[in-house]
């Protein structure tokens, strides 16, 4: 058991796993509240409608996949829930079906079933998820690695493909297109189908480029059809994040994410895009470190989320991501930030108003603000293109993902929410945004709140553990202070020394491919310690975890019925 799953078992929030009654899973399933995501179709075409409820039907598709890259399991043990009809059967498909597998991710993804019909479920999540054999070890797999060719290497550790057995027990290379041809060539066909609906040339033009990027393993070309894509009725759809690979963090899941484009609050954000290399050259950082040209014209996008599936739609709804991780793309043309507005009000309005209620002072409470909140997140996104993205060790040319490995994710999640900081106090600072104490309370405290948001998550995913890393660094740092009334307060003397270190430290570790510094921080601050845990127990029961999103909007959209939105026209 490597060393980040020691600490998320010894600070679980969670100690009781196993669920024995409907109760305590129905229990478990409610620290995600319902919540209607209901979007303004009214924009849409036609042929739009028709092409969204054919992606709709395709990302149910993803949603397949998510279970078979999650564990090689997983379908048969969906099959079997869903024949008991009995109140605990019901239970246990419906949170099944949450987490896309027995493990909770909010207990830190230990298992809640034991077993189901004979089928035994391992008590945590395995490492390495259905991407690699789950008889072999890291140190097996590490080695056949390195004694491969470059090329072979190179594909072995590639987004895009999972490793089997061969026919002599060793080890082999298999392309996504290849290990899951059936279902990507539904998946195909079904993009074709709403690429001939839509009479956007963009999305038409992504659409098709996709469907052969299913079928030919290769996403290069229509990722950069997606960086191109301008429609009202917006995609992201195929394998992305890599957050399911804890072995090595190499391998891409599947996701998928059909929304409405929301073009006055584009338009609101579209300046952070002009100004990306006058805050990389802000960076706290040696000159050289820095990029010279980064990709300052990267779309930002704000859209209302329609649909979430495979990745997409498990456990803690996503609020914003940034893509692709193809370090290729970066390169050459930044990369893509997508704003989910709807469920980011939706978060706001359910989690985090109630907890600054509990974690903050009554004086710091009125600076709780959603336009902070939806700032810091757009910040967020914006900077993980920022800081290095291709360097040097050894003399070898290389990335931080490869050289920090299962480390990279944790710390370029804290990296990004920490620079995002960093960014919107430069800006400030500069005149670039609005500035003065209310403007810099609103951000400040809106942060901590949100802290304490994500890890009432859990320490389960790398926002979660990126978070830990970020509030020890600013409690040690006095940015934060810890009150004897059980509340905490920032420190508007220390806040933004504290932030600027903190932003150093992960960059560099980043620029260097540090991954003995990396995997000492996240030992060191991937931790609950007793005041924060004590905030946190004030939280169980009372606030809901996260938001569980009712798409209402799809459903009707792949129903008779018009939309909510344009009924109401």
């Amino acid at each position: 058991m490597k060393t980040l799953a020691i600490l998320a078992v010894a600070f679980a929030i969670t100690t009781v796993i196993r669920a024995e009654s409907a109760e305590e899973i129905q229990k478990m399933a409610a620290r995600l509240k319902p919540v209607d995501l209901v979007a303004d179709v009214s924009q849409l075409s036609t042929g739009d409608r028709a092409a969204a409820a054919k992606l709709i039907e395709a990302s149910k598709i993803i949603d397949t996949l998510q279970l078979r890259q999650r564990w090689s399991k997983n379908e048969r043990v969906y099959a079997l829930l869903q024949k008991d009809a009995s109140p605990l059967g019901k239970a246990r498909l419906d949170y099944f079906w949450m987490n896309k597998g027995p493990w909770s991710v909010l207990d830190d993804n230990k298992a809640f079933l034991k077993d189901v019909a004979g089928i035994p479920v391992p008590p945590e999540k395995l490492p390495g998820a259905g991407f690699y054999p789950e008889d072999a070890t890291k140190e097996q797999l590490d080695g056949w690695m390195k004694g491969l060719s470059a090329e072979n290497r190179e594909q072995a550790q590639w987004f895009f493909t999972v490793i089997r057995r061969d026919q002599n027990a060793g080890f082999v290379t298999v392309p996504y297109s290849v290990e899951y041809r059936q279902d990507l060539e539904r998946l195909a066909g079904l993009l074709k189908e709403a690429a001939a609906l839509t009479d956007n040339a963009s999305l038409k033009k992504f659409l098709e480029m996709r469907a052969a990027s299913f079928l030919s393993n290769d996403y290069y070309d229509s990722d950069l059809a997606w960086m191109d894509l301008h429609a009202p009725l917006d995609v992201t759809i195929g394998p992305y994040e890599t957050y399911n690979d804890e072995l090595f963090g190499y391998k891409a899941a599947f996701e998928a994410y059909v929304t409405i484009r929301d073009d006055r609050e584009t338009e609101k954000v579209g300046f952070f895009g002009s100004h990306m290399q006058e805050l990389e050259d802000a960076l706290p950082i040696p000159a050289e470190y820095r990029n010279k040209k980064v990709g300052a014209a990267a779309p930002m996008v704000v859209v209302n989320e329609i649909f979430g599936a495979g990745d997409g739609n498990m456990g803690i709804a996503t609020a914003a991501y940034n893509l692709p991780n193809d370090e290729r793309i970066i390169s050459k043309k930044g990369s893509k930030r997508i704003m989910l507005r709807n469920v980011q009000k939706a978060k706001f309005e359910t989690t985090l108003t109630p907890i600054s209620r509990l974690v903050l002072a009554p004086a710091d409470q009125k600076d709780l603000d959603f336009d902070s909140f939806f700032t810091h997140i757009l910040a967020h996104e914006i900077t993980h293109g920022l800081g290095p993205h291709e360097i040097t060790v050894d003399g070898k040319k290389t990335t931080p993902r490869q050289e920090l490995k299962d480390a990279y994710s944790t710390i370029e999640e804290a990296k990004a929410d920490v620079t995002g900081l960093f960014a919107l106090q430069v800006l400030m600072d500069k005149g670039r945004l609005p500035k003065g104490e209310a403007v810099e309370r609103k951000l400040y405290n809106t942060f901590l709140a949100s802290a304490f948001r994500t890890l009432h998550f859990g320490l389960t995913d790398a926002h979660a553990r990126g978070m830990a890393i970020q509030l020890n660094y600013l409690l040690d740092k006095g940015g934060f202070v810890a009150k004897p009334d059980g509340t905490f307060a920032v420190d508007f003397a220390k806040i933004k020394q504290a932030v600027s270190d903190l932003d150093h430290d992960l960059l560099m570790i980043e620029a260097t491919g540090a991954y003995a510094k990396a995997k000492k921080m996240m030992t060191d601050l991937i931790v609950i310690r007793p005041e924060v845990g004590k905030a946190l127990d004030k939280l169980k029961g009372t606030v809901p975890n996260d938001i569980r999103p009712v798409f209402v909007t799809a459903n009707e959209l792949t129903s008779a019925r018009p939309p909510k939105a344009a009924r109401k026209k």
